[in-house]
């Protein structure tokens, strides 16, 4: 049948319901027999293409970071590179705790991240004094977490987002820069680097094989090593 031999969808409705009105259809129950029509007729579901991730470029990551750096402020700019480093979600970021940081190693241990699960992320060694100084005086403050309010309460996400926008604008950067586009900066780069999904995995969080294409059960040793080689020609 033709599109233009079709009932009329209100018509075509009515005659549905004279067969179901004796049922007493609820809106679960015809959403299920929806469902199997569907697949009955062989109608595939539409699904709207998915979006490219929006990924600043390295000449606007620079630019960023300039702000930030004029700024003078040595938290907001630990904040920062913790995010550019090591790939976190904002919400990990803002729940880890002073204790989960490993300067030997150069590691912070991610407590519940997406999904529940632990995994830790590296930073790069040249990073370490910096982080170091940091945290000393967050703990002379008697902080408990890598980054707390003058009210010694845990940064919100909101928080984060706020203090990310103000060195955009100040940057004069056309796009917002959220913790999502640092996140997706990190890994683009990594890649560009030549690094393989498989030693990338273990540090962005993502639980399937379709997040990065390609997994393999690597060492984390191995990884680390790769990340501490590409990092020294990261752009901040």
């Amino acid at each position: 049948m033709s599109a233009t031999a079709r009932t009329p969808a209100k018509q075509k409705a009515r005659q549905l319901a004279r067969h179901l009105r004796a049922e007493r259809p609820d809106y679960a129950y015809l959403k299920e027999v929806f469902r199997c029509l569907r697949a009955e007729l062989d109608i595939p579901v539409p699904r709207a293409p998915k979006r490219l991730p929006a990924v600043p470029t390295e000449d606007e990551i620079r630019r960023f970071y300039e702000a930030v750096w004029h700024g003078r402020r040595l938290g907001d700019a630990v904040l920062i590179k913790t995010l550019l480093y090591t790939g976190v979600r904002v919400s990990e970021l803002v729940a880890v705790r002073l204790d989960a940081v490993d300067l030997d190693r150069c590691q912070i241990r991610i407590i519940q991240g997406k999904g529940g699960k632990d995994r830790v992320v590296p930073f790069p060694a040249a990073f370490k004094e910096t982080l170091a100084l940091h945290m000393a005086a967050m703990r002379h403050r008697g902080a408990t977490h890598l980054f707390e309010s003058s009210w010694k309460k845990p940064y919100s996400d909101r928080g984060v987002r706020q203090i990310l926008a103000r060195y955009a604008a100040a940057a004069g950067l056309a796009h917002p820069v959220s913790p999502h586009r640092l996140r997706h900066f990190l890994f683009t780069w990594l890649k560009k680097q030549g690094i393989d999904d498989a030693l990338i995995q273990p540090y962005s969080g993502h639980a399937s094989r379709q997040s990065l294409e390609i997994y393999s059960r690597l060492a984390l040793g191995d990884a680390q090593a790769e990340y501490e080689e590409a990092i020294g020609r990261f752009p901040v």
